[in-house]
């Protein structure tokens, strides 16, 4: 079976020693995989598929990179195998770039004592080989690894940034509100609600800094509590009410559950500003609806719909549509959809002329077995769901 990132090993023979190496890389894989379950925290919960990742095709690289007169410096020339698997691991795991590294250092261990123990002779020229390209291994994958995490800090930065400005909006409406306010009771409403907005601010504040140095900014921090979703619908609607004449009506009964209520708050505020923008000026009406353990929460509202294209591509980053002419960052619609899947959902879009456009917003009742101890989305792979899997809301 080929193995090798060039999908062309049987052109050339292996040497020896490669050939020797290829005998015994079932048992190499499986004592690196026993020693990075052991050695390295994280690991344990990843499935077999999700820790091998590109280690296969990694290991026989090395065996051509040993075989005299292959093209091949070491294992990582002409191929990003390591690049891939740096990047799976800040995709896929919470590894920091310390775990990535011994995960590299654990393999050459592993090669040395597996080859030793079934006797295979590598010599000090060959070692080098194997060691120059275990180090430019570890090069090339702690380089996708960081450059992709900065990437996702500042998203999840950008997408923060992007969100403060509700409360600051309702701030700076709630000052203006002051200064002709008839009656103390109304300045002190007000007033109230300036400063609930503030500790928001402030909430927000601490979220950035979160982002900006979390090891894994792919999936969103969640504080979850119990509260009644409709409680939270309602807290937006009241927070509309005062800037947005057409009517925004409410349809939600009671459902308690466990969510992150600032995150869910968030994502409730983007797509309420969203049919503002981008409608016609009608009504918007939020509905709340229970079933098969999950709770879909809807946003709609009347106006030009979007296009089939339109529609597979609105939850990009920094996605905006030229043709619309209103202000944005092309920010707040991916956090929507990284608020649901980090609750264990998902997040979806049905736009007609016919019916309008809704924006749907997918996620388990009890959100506690899909976010691990630490706040964060169970990682890919992990066995933190329960066996029966999440039954689908949409019928």
């Amino acid at each position: 079976m080929t193995l090798a990132t060039d999908q062309n090993s049987g052109a050339r023979p292996l040497s020896g020693v490669s050939k020797a190496l290829e005998g015994i890389r079932e048992l190499v894989l499986d004592h690196w995989a026993m020693l990075v379950r052991h050695h390295i925290r994280g690991a344990q919960s990843l499935l077999t598929p999700i820790l091998i990742n590109t280690l296969p095709s990694f290991y026989a690289n090395i065996l051509q990179a040993l075989t005299p007169g292959y093209p091949r410096d070491d294992a990582t020339s002409h191929s990003s195998a390591a690049s891939a698997h740096g990047g799976e691991r800040a995709h896929m795991t919470d590894y920091g770039a310390e775990q990535l590294i011994h995960e590299y250092q654990l393999l050459q261990e592993a090669i040395r004592e597996v080859s030793a123990a079934q006797g295979v002779a590598i010599s000090c020229a060959e070692w080098l080989i194997i060691e120059r390209s275990i180090n430019a291994a570890i090069r090339e994958s702690v380089r996708a690894f960081t450059s992709i995490h900065e990437q996702l800090r500042h998203k999840v930065a950008a997408a923060l940034s992007h969100d403060m400005r509700t409360p600051l909006a309702v701030i700076a409406n709630g000052a203006q509100l002051i200064e002709v306010a008839e009656d103390l009771a109304q300045a002190r409403r007000l007033g109230e609600k300036i400063g609930a907005n503030a500790l928001r601010l402030e909430t927000m504040v601490g979220e950035v800094l979160d982002a900006l140095t979390a090891h894994n900014g792919a999936r969103l921090p969640l504080r979850l509590t119990r509260f009644d979703m409709r409680d939270l619908i309602v807290e937006v609607q009241r927070e509309f009410a005062d800037r947005y004449p057409a009517a925004l009506e409410v349809a939600a009964p009671g459902i308690t559950g466990w969510w992150c209520r600032e995150t869910l708050r968030r994502a409730l505020e983007n797509l309420v500003s969203n049919a503002i923008k981008y409608g016609d000026g009608g009504p918007i009406r939020i509905e709340l609806t229970e079933a098969h353990g999950n709770i879909v929460l809807t946003v709609h509202n009347t106006g030009t719909p979007l296009g089939a294209e339109q529609r597979g591509r609105i939850f990009d980053y920094l996605r905006r549509e030229r043709q619309v002419q209103t202000q944005g960052w092309g920010i707040g619609l991916p956090f929507v959809k990284q608020a649901a899947e980090s609750h264990g959902g998902s997040v979806a879009v049905d736009s007609s002329a016919a019916t309008g456009t809704t924006f749907l917003i997918d996620v388990p009742v009890d959100c506690r077995p899909y976010v691990d101890a630490g706040g964060r989305a169970a990682p890919h792979g992990s066995p933190a769901l329960p066996a029966t899997g999440r039954q689908p809301a949409l019928e």
